[in-house]
């Protein structure tokens, strides 16, 4: 195990993880389709087994996925309830249809970070990432609400396709959320 530092902030490392440093970076609107559900953190797989359903959505009415697939966590209260979207970026704007939604990622500035690792490595990983952000004075596109914390944007973007890569621990995910 190494120890490196980050803008003044610990970080551990091991060979079978491996996480890039945090950046501001400006994302353009990103049009997509997506099913949004009500989850808890045991029952989040829920919506991950939902991704599949959008991939046929688009195939029935040939249109192609622009980039990764993702997670959007609208409203996040770790105790209680999560309102998450799985979503599929596309070219262009889409019309809802079903339990399938059009929904557009806003432009903005965001805090990235990519982490090659399991996934239940991301919990960590994202208190990294906010702590980071905390560090450098930065605010983000986030407000309180009676049901948790309402996020702008706050993203989980799949880069790895579990079909090609079983090994979760070579698996690719960027976190970006949104500055206000």
């Amino acid at each position: 195990m190494s120890f490196s530092c980050v803008a003044g902030l610990p970080r551990m490392s091991t060979p079978r993880n491996a996480l890039s440093d945090p950046r501001v970076v400006e994302r353009p609107d990103q049009p997509y389709a997506g099913i949004t559900e009500r989850v808890t953190m045991r029952t989040i797989n829920r919506i991950a087994d939902r991704m599949p359903e959008i991939f046929g959505w688009l195939a029935e009415r040939d249109v192609a996925p622009a980039s990764a697939p993702f997670f959007r966590y609208h409203v996040i209260d770790m105790e209680r309830e999560l309102e998450v979207e799985v979503g599929v970026p596309v070219a262009v704007p889409i019309a809802d249809d079903g339990p399938v939604r059009a929904g557009v990622l806003p432009a903005g500035k965001y805090v990235t970070l990519t982490h090659v690792g399991h996934p239940d490595q991301l919990v960590d990983v994202t208190a990294r990432l906010l702590a980071w952000a905390a560090h450098q004075g930065l605010a983000f596109d986030v407000e309180e609400s009676e049901r948790g914390d309402r996020w702008g944007s706050r993203l989980e973007i799949w880069h790895t396709n579990p079909a090609e890569q079983p090994d979760p621990s070579k698996w690719e995910t960027e976190l970006a959320f949104r500055l206000a």
